[in-house]
């Protein structure tokens, strides 16, 4: 299976799956062959068989929407590896998870760091992943605007998370997002502060787009 990204001491496979086509990504440390898989929305073989060969540490939920979760107990089992996820997102699992994280948690997968960054909005304990200028958003932030959201309150807050803790990531972060295709981090900074600039109604919310 080829890698989507390979640099020196990481690479990494993205799988779009099931009828959402939301990502999974299985994230590797190189020189130990160490993995992180992060969201299992669905076709559970396609995900096994990008982990061959790799020792998985971890599966990361960034939250716990059905459309992320489709092949959660096949992968859990068959992986045999530690489910983590926002504690405020973990009572809406099939099973307990083994991890529950919080705000600048830090999981080590082989010499990678994965920085938990806690970004509400799209859901109460949505999460994005950072290793190194990798970021990895969840349904947090997609290219040309954030993740969906069901109230004005919702988006209130997911805009903020997105400025609060990812806008002060450098420019040449690589944006993973849940679904779709990948973003750099400066290309966005450009859209939201031009969306900044405008007034908007107060009562925004679902799928929005920066510039329109």
């Amino acid at each position: 299976m080829k890698w989507h990204y390979q640099g020196r001491d990481l690479a990494i496979r993205k799988l779009p799956l099931g009828p959402h086509q939301a990502n999974c990504y299985v994230v590797v440390s190189l020189p130990s062959r160490e993995a992180l898989v992060i969201d299992v929305p669905n076709e559970p073989e396609k995900i096994m068989v990008a982990c061959e060969g790799l020792q998985v540490r971890y599966i990361v939920i960034t939250h716990a929407h059905s459309d992320h979760l489709g092949a959660f107990l096949e992968v859990r089992r068959g992986l045999r590896a530690p489910v983590a996820i926002h504690h405020a997102e973990a009572d809406r699992l099939l099973e307990a998870p083994d991890l529950f994280l919080h705000h600048r948690d830090v999981l080590s997968v082989g010499a990678l760091p994965f920085r938990v960054i806690h970004t509400p909005g799209h859901s109460p304990g949505s999460i994005c992943l950072l290793a190194g200028r990798h970021l990895f958003s969840g349904d947090t932030l997609f290219p040309h605007g954030p993740g969906h959201t069901r109230s004005p309150a919702d988006f209130r807050q997911e805009v903020e998370s997105i400025r609060q803790h990812l806008l002060p990531l450098p420019d040449d972060t690589l944006v993973y997002p849940g679904h779709g295709e990948d973003t750099v981090l400066g290309r966005e900074k450009a859209e939201i502060a031009v969306f900044s600039q405008r007034p908007w109604d107060s009562n925004l919310y679902g799928d929005v787009l920066w510039l329109r």
